[in-house]
């Protein structure tokens, strides 16, 4: 069956620029969710082959295939089961990851060939992961607020500000992120200290009363 497109020529221009500029998308989603990746909005009916090629750090690259005129599915190099087709293929070949771990931080990318020609998007995806936040105060007076094991890395303020040092660990192992930030009010009456996390999946605030002893 041949392809059948929108007759508008606004309405081609407009979806046609929508596509151009989403060709390559950066796409974060926190870890334990679902996630679902779209192919390219093609205005057509007889779309002949699917492929994914999915890039995933330290590994083979994956690809899977969808064939319309067999409804034939193929794979490469994919032993991940938490990846699969998200649907339908023959009304949408999308791929879906549930649930996202934080080992499928890669680029996954769609390409559809038709009789119009070929199409393709990619997702650059970032798997984000939320700190675990702790807050204490040491023997020698200080307060030491930790975001650990976060991606991205988290952000560490204070209130009421005082003087402090922040210190960064990259956990190379999982690309996470565990920062520490250590603070005193010397020669202040300060008997209540809070610190705020900020993070791309939620902020959190620990409050704590200091010993003054």
């Amino acid at each position: 069956m041949p392809c059948t497109w929108i007759t508008s020529d606004l309405q081609l221009l407009l979806i046609l620029t929508l596509f151009l500029v989403a060709v390559n998308t950066s796409l974060s989603v926190p870890v334990g969710t679902k996630a679902v990746l779209s192919c390219p909005p093609v205005l057509c009916t007889s779309i002949l082959l699917t492929t994914w090629e999915i890039v995933l750090r330290d590994k083979l690259p994956c690809f899977r295939a969808f064939r319309g005129d067999t409804n034939e599915t193929k794979g490469r190099n994919c032993t991940d089961e938490r990846i699969t087709w998200a649907s339908r293929l023959d009304e949408n070949p999308a791929l879906q990851i549930d649930p996202v771990a934080i080992t499928h931080d890669g680029y996954y990318r769609c390409q559809m060939v038709t009789p119009n020609g070929n199409f393709h998007r990619g997702y650059h995806l970032q798997v984000l992961v939320p700190p675990e936040v702790t807050l204490v105060q040491t023997e020698n007076g200080t307060a030491v607020c930790k975001a650990v094991a976060g991606k991205p890395a988290a952000q560490i303020s204070w209130t009421p500000e005082g003087d402090c040092v922040t210190e960064q660990k990259h956990h190379r192992a999982n690309d996470t992120v565990t920062i520490q930030s250590t603070c005193y009010w010397e020669g202040r009456h300060v008997l209540n200290v809070s610190c705020s996390v900020s993070h791309l999946t939620g902020n959190k605030s620990l409050s704590i009363e200091l010993d003054q002893g």
